[in-house]
């Protein structure tokens, strides 16, 4: 895994109250989304070792232009790696891009989740998708700024991740185009 060589995994925290997340998390192309007590944002370099991230592979880029349509690259490949029954992801809307018109574009790999998707208000109803290992999921149009996040991980659900990652669990790579064309 050349990109986590690179770049390795760190442990976002809540910019508010600079709690660890239960995930941790890198980046690959010519941004990478970070969260710390400065805030949720984008940034060329890895927050701890200050290098720039490592390029966006070939392969996400040509899956970001056959799913997408768009001839514009994406700009990020978001890293998010859950391991165990505690690893989860909040109800969150994907905002912090400078133009939301891109869609986000997002590969499961590994472990199985429940992923929950809502409307655009935090407190509306809300719908539960089990995603396996080799599932896309694509927030474009009215879905774009949905709340979405993920319950549970289902341990050992796949055995994809543990040849790679010591522990396995779930990788999720969210490519998202953050400028304007």
């Amino acid at each position: 895994m050349p990109v986590i060589a690179k770049a390795p995994f760190f442990k976002p925290r809540m910019p508010r109250t600079n709690q660890p997340w239960s995930i941790i998390m890198t980046n690959a192309g010519s941004l990478g989304w970070v969260s710390d007590v400065n805030g949720y944002r984008y940034q060329a370099a890895h927050p701890e070792t200050g290098e720039t991230w490592p390029p966006l592979p070939n392969i996400l880029q040509a899956a970001w232009t056959d799913l997408t349509g768009l001839d514009v690259p994406a700009e990020c490949c978001l890293i998010n790696l859950y391991q165990g029954q505690r690893a989860k992801m909040g109800l969150h809307q994907d905002r912090d891009e400078i133009d939301k018109s891109f869609p986000v574009l997002s590969f499961s790999l590994g472990d199985s989740a429940r992923f929950r998707v809502g409307g655009k208000t935090r407190k509306g109803p809300t719908q539960s998708v089990k995603l396996n290992s080799g599932d896309v999921v694509i927030l474009q149009g009215e879905s774009r700024l949905s709340f979405h996040g993920i319950d549970r991980i289902m341990p050992d659900s796949s055995q994809l991740i543990g040849d790679y990652i010591e522990g396995g669990g779930r990788i999720n790579l969210t490519l998202r185009r953050v400028n304007p064309a």
